[in-house]
């Protein structure tokens, strides 16, 4: 799995034009949504023959609920624009990413920010947490950095692992349709105020592995006249809709909503990403 390095120091600059306001705003509709209440869990262990302890009205201590529901996890979270953005909001934020250089970026707005945020250094196929977390997200393909099944069930089973009961799990990836029509051999450059780029783009249709090189020219601060020159190369998958219900299903988790995340709406055949929630399953509710 690629880990952004020297790059890092450009990330926020190169994705300066990517939505995330719009993004976090969508994602907090999807857990208010989705989000599972106390009542919701007392009917469904009820109906499926007493799934949880009983004490009180649910069976769920109230501190435990709140703080545990109130925490999400940034699974892959970059340089933590995103995971600023839901902190603003109130939420308990943890974030994982596996690049050093992208935490340390991530840290430096924390110190600004003075917002409490948990950061680690782990691989998202093998992550561990000291407890549940209400929910997990996952954007801006940071699954489709898993090349192989197995690496994408194992982290949904440790998605699934950590997440308290009836937990979700939020995430979006990118459409073969994207990288093999869309996307496909190309390249694109753009020359943007504070920087360019050539995006050299290679599609292996039989591995359905999608191989960018990126160079980047970065103007300097204190020498207009200077650009910095940074260049990655970097591998995804595309995943089919039909193929993330099937891992969600190896790894224990239930599969809720499908979204064209571009329209909103339904998944058709030529929508090039797509936000998927899942809910935890196996877990009960103990005092």
């Amino acid at each position: 799995m690629e880990a952004y390095t020297g790059f890092a120091q450009v990330y926020d600059t190169f994705m300066d034009d990517t939505p995330y306001e719009a993004w976090c705003v969508y994602l907090v509709e999807l857990l208010e949504k989705y989000r599972e209440t106390k009542q919701d869990a007392a009917s469904e262990r009820a109906g499926s023959g007493g799934g949880f302890v009983s004490g009180g009205e649910t069976g769920i201590p109230e501190n435990r609920n709140d703080q545990e529901r109130n925490t999400i996890l940034d699974l892959g979270c970059g340089t933590g624009t995103l995971t600023e953005l839901l902190a603003r909001r109130g939420y308990d934020m943890i974030g994982i990413d596996n690049a050093a250089d992208m935490l340390e970026i991530a840290m430096e707005k924390r110190v600004k920010s003075g917002l409490d945020i948990l950061y680690l250094l782990q691989d998202m196929r093998s992550f561990e947490l000291y407890g549940t977390v209400g929910a997990v997200v996952s954007v801006c393909d940071s699954v489709n950095y898993l090349l192989e099944e197995e690496d994408v069930v194992e982290t949904f089973r440790l998605v699934n692992n950590y997440l308290y009961p009836g937990g979700l799990y939020i995430f979006d990836f990118n459409t073969v349709y994207k990288y093999e029509i869309v996307i496909g051999d190309t390249t694109i450059a753009e020359n943007r105020e504070a920087c360019s780029f050539i995006w050299d783009n290679f599609y292996h249709e039989e591995e359905e592995i999608n191989e960018y090189d990126l160079t980047i020219f970065v103007q300097e601060d204190e020498k207009p006249d200077l650009y910095r020159k940074f260049q990655e190369t970097h591998y995804q998958r595309g995943y089919r809709l039909e193929q993330m219900k099937d891992y969600l299903r190896q790894a224990g988790l239930v599969f809720v909503e499908a979204v064209d995340a571009d329209t909103r709406g339904a998944v058709t055949e030529v929508s090039e990403r797509i936000y998927v929630v899942a809910r935890e399953c196996g877990k009960r509710y103990t005092v």
